[in-house]
């Protein structure tokens, strides 16, 4: 009986702390109940513990991607992208340019050279043609999948991870569209190392320097990949996510929890731990040091060539394209379509998804670890700053699909949907779907794209140095990648007039029209003694040459 009593006690006592506490610390303002809601209602379930290795999931995942990346990557390049993103590598490496990336033989500065110098480290192993140019974003994908697995697992789980990383690799955006030669598949892996490895340096009691410096290295390559939107990528979700979870860290001196008579303080509820380590000043300017120090050598070699550099890249391809957008100019909502499309076949599911995510069941709720909160945070971060932007590409949110699909792996590991053969069925079939789209549809559509796609006929007439090519009204430069020249000059629509003098200048000149009205357009300003003959239709585009009488 005086047990009874003495724990009926303990139990007041720990009400009436739980009081104070709440009316010593309770928000003032709407803003300040957000943490509370983020880290006790929201995402208040038990951090995940470390399991042990098992290789066999983590071999089905390589496999699995591996088959869909690797067998076919030589095909047709897109044009514009794939076109310019093969030829940029092709004329540094043959022109020995390390620091200021060309184009046709002029400074194209809209991007930073890391992807580029890996495109020049694949030509001079396997040579230059379209499928050593794509192995390195195939690589890429490939990368990040496993990295979804593997630093997943120490976020999330075992099965968690393994289940984003399967969702990630039957994604037909991810590696449908992220293998193909541009940027953002490259940026997307440093995002996804610099995003996990940050939470996991940041999820013990002190921080882990070593995976602290690897977030900070992979946000260095993100900058030198496709400049300083990385740096937003990885620090506002970061640093948000650190707010929300501020109310999760356990009440300082002088307010220690009370003893209770029976001996022992009282335990504090899970929510009360701190749930983030700590980051020191000093760990702040490392990893900022570390970014700078990936980055300042090339940025400053390349301003003390090019002093334009800044201008273009950092005012013009940064600042007034996202307010003032000078092409490629979408609506706000251009990637809702897209993410849904690119979660398949799991965004089917998306009522049982929202119940997960809001249900306040305790069974439910107590499965929403604070890490799928972070991931939720990063990628829909991601997808929201893009559709701020003016100007929008589909690969632009490349970024978004690991983190939410290691997000979406979290709610079927951790409900009964785990046991359903509808989602075994579904993943299978879009296993099946994906893997037909990159060996037999996308190779055929790229060859129904090309400019040109008769090879031969292509390098007959525009492989001899001597006559020049000029294109016309916009580059096609995944030609000049095929015939080995670098070049090619490009007139648009409003200097026509430009173009026919630069005509008049040759005795004989090859032009290569962009769009299939171009020929007449060109044929109208033509002076009597300039002549237009042999057209041809070669692919989507035509050719013909101009001879002067």
């Amino acid at each position: 009986m005086r047990q009874l009593e003495q724990a009926e006690q303990a139990t007041q006592i720990a009400i009436k702390y739980a009081e104070v506490q709440t009316a010593a610390h309770a928000p003032t303002h709407l803003f300040g109940w957000l943490p509370i809601i983020w880290s006790r209602v929201l995402f208040g379930g038990a951090p995940v513990e470390p399991t042990t290795w098992r290789w066999r999931p983590c071999a089905a995942i390589f496999l699995l991607s591996g088959i869909l990346l690797y067998p076919c990557v030589s095909f047709h390049l897109f044009e514009p992208d794939e076109g310019r993103y093969a030829q940029i590598p092709f004329e540094m490496l043959t022109s020995g340019e390390l620091i200021v990336p060309t184009l046709q033989g002029e400074p194209y500065l809209d991007k930073p050279p890391l992807f580029y110098w890996l495109v020049m480290m694949s030509y001079s192993l396997f040579g230059f043609h379209d499928g050593a140019a794509r192995l390195v974003p195939a690589l890429a994908m490939h990368a990040t999948v496993l990295l979804t697995y593997v630093l997943g697992r120490r976020m999330v789980g075992e099965r968690s991870a393994f289940w984003g990383a399967l969702l990630l690799t039957v994604s037909p955006i991810f590696l449908g569209i992220g293998r193909l030669l541009v940027l953002d598949g490259l940026l997307a892996l440093w995002i996804t190392l610099a995003l996990l490895a940050a939470y996991v340096a940041q999820s013990g009691t002190r921080l882990q320097r070593g995976w602290w410096f690897v977030a900070a290295l992979a946000c260095g390559l993100g900058v030198l990949t496709k400049g300083p939107v990385a740096v937003v990528l990885v620090l506002m979700p970061l640093l948000v996510n650190r707010w929300f979870t501020r109310e999760g860290e356990a009440p300082a001196e002088p307010h220690a929890a009370p003893e209770s008579r029976l001996g022992g303080s009282l335990a504090l509820p899970p929510n009360a731990l701190r749930v983030a380590a700590p980051i020191s000043c000093r760990a702040w300017t490392g990893f900022v040091g570390v970014v700078l120090a990936v980055n300042l050598p090339w940025y400053v070699a390349v301003c003390v060539q090019r002093p334009e550099f800044v201008r273009h890249f950092l005012w013009q391809h940064h600042v007034q394209r996202f307010v003032e957008p000078f092409d490629h100019v979408r609506p706000v909502w251009f990637y809702l379509p897209i993410l849904l499309y690119g979660l398949l076949p799991i965004v089917l599911l998306a009522w049982p998804i929202a119940r997960f995510l809001t249900s306040t069941r305790t069974q439910e709720s107590s499965q929403r670890c604070p890490a799928l909160g972070y991931l939720l945070l990063a990628g829909g971060w991601c997808v929201f700053f893009f559709s701020l932007a003016g100007s929008k590409l589909p690969t632009y949110i490349l970024p978004a699909f690991p983190v939410l699909c290691l997000a979406l792996g979290c709610f079927i590991a951790r409900t009964d949907w785990r046991k359903s053969r509808w989602v075994f069925a579904l993943v299978a079939i879009a296993w099946l779907v994906q893997a037909a789209a990159n060996q037999i549809a996308v190779p055929a559509y790229a060859r129904s794209r090309a400019p040109m796609s008769d090879f031969e006929a292509m390098r007959e007439r525009c492989g001899d140095r001597s006559v020049p090519v000029v294109c016309f009204p916009r580059n096609i430069d995944s030609v000049a990648f095929y015939v080995g020249r670098s070049d090619f000059r490009t007139f648009r629509s409003k200097g026509i007039d430009e173009l026919v003098r630069e005509l008049d200048r040759h005795p004989r000149t090859v032009v290569l029209f962009g769009h299939r009205n171009s020929p007449e357009t060109l044929a109208r300003h033509l002076p009597p003694h300039l002549r237009m003959v042999d057209r041809r239709p070669m692919g989507l585009c035509e050719s013909a040459i101009i001879e002067r009488n």
